[in-house]
């Protein structure tokens, strides 16, 4: 059994004529061209016409003039051009301004889908024309000279619902800020680059929640709801290994949305308010015991009464409802012994 192996392109940046200097020869050229034109036809004579062994080079050379225009292009800054010539790929332009390069490097669109012509009697008139006015966007788009924005980009991915470590559902979302860094291989090793950022993305993000428990982990177990830097951090990590391939270098990677999903998000909220008054009783009850023992040793280290265990046993009962009571306590006062 033989597999194929995938090969990477890898970009070559390259310099290309100036498109002004350029300009200049074209017009020169031009000039030349007509004037020769016109000496052809002011040799000849009315019977025998123009002097063919001039006036045919003359219009060769018109036809040579009007192809050359066609390798004039213009770059925006962080904008680069990949060159194609007969299928091969020859480098890829960066710099920006106006230039010129060899009029026969592909223009034309990759990946447009013709739409069948074919002799179907059901097919209408509307159909035909939506489907030529559909290839006629994408020849326009397509006849971009192949150029690439180098600029950064958004990804604002929408809400997935996914199971975090611990099978709950959660509602998770990101966004990722990248941009083309290898020009070749976003052309020519993926088919649609654009695509091809968004499906990757949704992946990383969905393999990533399903590593992490919403909250609530282990001790020192990193959580999607306590560590959102880390969790940030191991999506952008992610996310380069998996884009690597396309050429494209991500600047940013964080999620913008984290919450259960709404079958259990009640409940949820329920286990949280509960943990919650658990954890405040806890507070409440450590303070109330420290104060207590705190009042017992300073009345034994005063001499300021003597209580045997008894006693002891009711002042802690009392003093931990007058502490640890939600409602007001009223106390009732003895006017007694203490012992009566």
């Amino acid at each position: 059994m033989t597999t194929e192996q995938f090969s990477q392109n890898r970009e070559r940046t390259v310099k290309v004529q100036n498109g002004w200097m350029m300009l200049v020869l074209l017009i020169a050229y031009l000039i030349c061209n007509i004037g020769l034109l016109i000496t052809s036809i002011a040799a000849g004579t009315p019977r025998s016409g123009p002097v063919i062994w001039l006036f045919l080079p003359s219009l060769l050379l018109l036809a040579i003039w009007a192809i050359c225009l066609s390798g004039f292009f213009t770059l925006q800054p962080n904008e680069a051009r990949v060159l194609i010539l007969f299928g091969k790929y020859r480098g890829t332009v960066r710099d920006s301004g106006f230039h010129w390069g060899n009029p026969f490097y592909s223009n034309g669109p990759r990946g447009i889908v013709v739409p069948s012509s074919g002799s179907s009697k059901d097919s209408s008139s509307a159909t035909t024309i939506s489907g030529f006015a559909t290839l006629m966007m994408q020849s326009r788009k397509g006849l971009r000279r192949n150029k690439i924005s180098l600029r950064a980009r958004t990804l604002n991915g929408e809400k997935l619902k996914v199971n975090d470590k611990r099978g709950n559902p959660i509602e998770i979302a990101a966004v990722v800020v990248w941009r083309v860094q290898d020009t070749a291989q976003a052309v020519f090793d993926v088919d649609d680059y654009v695509k091809y950022v968004q499906t990757q993305s949704e992946s990383a993000l969905r393999h990533l929640a399903s590593q992490y428990s919403y909250d609530h982990g282990e001790e020192n177990e990193i959580t999607l709801r306590s560590n959102s830097a880390e969790v940030s951090a191991g999506l952008k990590l992610e996310l380069e290994e998996r884009l690597s391939r396309a050429g494209v270098a991500v600047e940013e990677a964080r999620l913008t949305h984290l919450a259960y999903a709404p079958e259990i998000a009640q409940a949820m909220l329920r286990r949280q308010q509960a943990e919650a008054v658990i954890a405040a009783r806890q507070k409440i009850v450590q303070g109330a015991v420290s104060m207590v023992d705190l009042a017992l040793k300073d009345l034994a280290d005063k001499h300021v009464v003597q209580l045997d265990d008894e006693r002891k046993a009711a002042m802690v009962s009392n003093l931990m409802v007058v502490l640890c009571g939600e409602s007001e306590v009223h106390p009732v006062v003895n006017t007694g012994t203490l012992y009566s």
